[in-house]
């Protein structure tokens, strides 16, 4: 393989981040520019991967076919044989480069599978499975670009980005049911506060539908700031954005407990922002919840 054959992969990963993703622009320069490539080829993966499972129209038999194909590019670069793909040439280049597992995209694409097949979450315990593959790998991957990845540092990752995941399916409970038809909240904990799908379908909002978004909520939350002593561990941009990723998060979930429409995604407008920069820069993770919930609160 040339060099101009793996910048020509690079630009089309890049290209395919900024067309799919309008706010990858912004993200990457946030980023180390040694790093922003290698992000892209990454993220290329990613969304293409998703699209697979989500996007279009094919049946469950052709989605997994195509998903088992992205396997196979794995599995070839790993073996250090040729691939046509710009995304995988590309790829290839950064396991190489960071020494990756490849087993943390072959999780990804774990998770993209369940996407085609699994709708409904019977326990909590199979939610965390979800997000064990379809989350936390991007933690790990962001931490061995930044050569941070100590066994520590993966586990409070995991925490942060579990969290991150679930707060996501808080804000987009309507979207997922009526789009997708899943339904991202434990069926258990569901029948424990007597909310049906059907009221969820029919966007009842009384004490119990309440209650428990109310829990989905705080258990996020919790879990945030678990793993939000991973800002201890880390030093330059990185620190910052993991402190500016758990801030913003943060403030979401305040969003989101203070909405009158439970099934309205929450919006963060320019104050917000400034409310998450100022924060940030005060922002120090403690060791109990305690000391660090009233970072949750508006100025």
């Amino acid at each position: 393989m040339t060099d101009d054959t793996l910048e020509q992969a690079y630009k089309t990963c890049l290209r395919q981040a900024s067309a799919h993703y309008e706010n990858f622009p912004t993200a990457s320069r946030l980023l180390p520019k040694r790093l922003r490539r290698s992000t892209a080829a990454i993220y290329s993966f990613a969304r293409r991967a998703d699209d697979i499972a989500d996007e279009g129209k094919a049946n469950p038999v052709i989605r997994h076919q195509q998903l088992d194909e992205f396997s196979r590019h794995l599995q070839q670069i790993v073996a250090g044989k040729p691939t046509n793909d710009p995304t995988f040439i590309a790829l290839a280049d950064v396991i190489h480069k960071h020494q990756i597992p490849v087993m943390l995209f072959e999780r990804l694409l774990t998770a993209f599978r369940t996407d085609v097949d699994k709708q409904r979450y019977a326990n909590f315990n199979e939610l965390l499975e979800y997000c064990h593959c379809s989350a936390d790998p991007v933690g790990e991957l962001v931490l061995r670009l930044h050569d941070q990845a100590n066994e520590e540092n993966v586990k409070l990752s995991n925490q942060i980005c579990t969290a991150l995941q679930l707060i996501n399916f808080i804000q987009d409970i309507d979207e997922d049911l009526f789009i997708r038809n899943r339904i991202y909240i434990p069926l258990d904990e569901m029948a424990a506060n007597n909310v049906s799908e059907e009221m969820l379908l029919t966007h009842v909002q009384n004490r119990d539908v309440e209650a428990l978004v109310t829990f989905q909520i705080t258990r996020a939350r919790n879990m945030l700031l678990e793993g939000s002593r991973l800002i201890d561990n880390l030093a330059g941009r990185l620190r910052w954005v993991v402190r500016l990723t758990i801030i913003s998060a943060l403030q979401i979930t305040h969003k989101l407990e203070q909405r009158p429409n439970i099934y309205q995604r929450p919006v963060l407008k320019l104050l917000d922002w400034c409310l998450i920069a100022l924060k940030s820069v005060y922002f120090r993770p403690a060791r109990y919840h305690d000391k660090i919930q009233s970072f949750n609160q508006p100025s």
